[in-house]
């Protein structure tokens, strides 16, 4: 399967990739993507510090002295998009959303009301594997704001844009969610804070109007070449700005992850620190469903025939988990989910 993507135009947005350091490590701005056939100009030159990535160039030097080089270089490189690498250094403490798109939270039979989590994990490359557990594998995925600079209680939501995979343990969530308030979040740092679980895209693209940008942007996830999830970015139910609203009005809530407590990215001056994402959440397509009638009916059986020492809830969970581990229908070993959005690039990581 080759990938085509389109570009945004220069007068729209600045698009950025990094060579993986074994290929040479140079930063691009991307000029065209084609058949996995990556055209940039090369800007390594603009750095001022051998450690500088495409957030540090733009913080620096800004949209237009960049747009000015970008438009004047005369002899683009070109790339295998294999070769591409992570394109921006990123935190590994995010805020994320759920059930913020109305058709996924039908699906997952959650009332449509969004809410937030934060997520703990250290992002991955573009071409990276994702290890298997031996809970519920699932995709999903998601347009990601990534913050530039300290982003403050009263500044207005600005910052890159990055494509994501929210891979999530769904057994693991569901033995922790809270099963009278699912929408509180609790479990959801635990299902989906494991290593590898932040797979994210090939490009870092600046948006000279964020607002304007992200209408035109229509999500794709395939797994094996079939598409399992498409919709447009907006059919959101909170928008950047909202969500943004929102983990401001969190900034002091915890949520119940492994020994301790987890808090969403914001530093104690009430700022989100720089290279966090946040997470917009994803549409319908997951491979989690809610859980059937069967599986209830099956756990108020086993909580009948002896099982009681677990809260009636807990069986229904487990007899969910049991009956899909078996079937595997969940993501298995040798598959490989891709996501292509125009105008973002691609990430496609196989399950190993």
């Amino acid at each position: 399967m080759t990938n085509t993507v389109k570009i945004a135009p220069l007068d729209q947005a600045l698009s950025f990739a990094r060579l993986l350091p074994a290929k040479g490590g140079q930063i691009l701005a991307v000029t065209a993507y084609d058949q996995d056939v990556v055209s940039g100009i090369d800007l390594t030159a603009l750095k001022s510090d051998p450690s500088e990535d495409p957030i540090d160039l733009v913080n620096r030097l800004g949209y237009e002295a960049l747009q000015a080089v970008i438009t004047a270089a005369k002899t683009p490189i070109t790339v295998a998009a294999c070769d591409l690498d992570q394109p921006v250094d990123l935190t590994s403490e995010h805020i994320a959303v759920g059930t913020n798109y109305p058709e996924h939270a039908k699906e997952s039979a959650v009332q449509i009301r969004p809410f937030l989590f934060p997520k703990y994990v250290t992002p991955t490359g573009p071409r990276a594997d994702i290890p298997m557990t031996d809970g519920l594998l699932d995709y999903e995925v998601e347009l990601c704001l990534i913050v530039l600079k300290p982003l403050g209680l009263e500044a207005p939501v600005q910052g890159g844009l990055i494509l994501g995979n929210d891979v999530t343990d769904r057994a693991a969530l569901m033995r922790h969610v809270d099963l009278k308030d699912p929408q509180s979040g609790k479990g959801f740092t635990t299902g989906k804070s494991g290593p590898g679980f932040l797979p994210v895209g090939d490009m870092f693209v600046v948006a000279r109007d964020l607002k304007t940008f992200v209408r035109d942007l229509d999500l794709q996830l395939s797994v094996n070449g079939r598409v399992r999830q498409s919709g447009p970015v907006t059919d959101w139910i909170w928008d950047l700005d909202e969500i943004l609203n929102q983990a401001r009005a969190k900034r002091d809530a915890t949520w119940a992850w492994r020994e301790g407590t987890a808090r969403l990215a914001f530093s104690n001056a009430g700022e989100i620190p720089p290279r966090t994402l946040i997470m917009a959440g994803t549409p319908a397509g997951t491979i989690f469903q809610g859980v059937p009638g069967g599986d209830r009916l099956r756990g108020v059986l086993n909580w009948l025939l002896g099982g009681r020492k677990k809260p009636l809830l807990a069986q229904v969970i487990e007899a969910y988990i049991a009956r899909n581990l078996a079937k595997r229908t969940y993501l298995q070993k040798g598959d490989q989910v891709t996501i292509v959005v125009d105008h973002l690039g691609t990430l496609s990581n196989a399950i190993v």
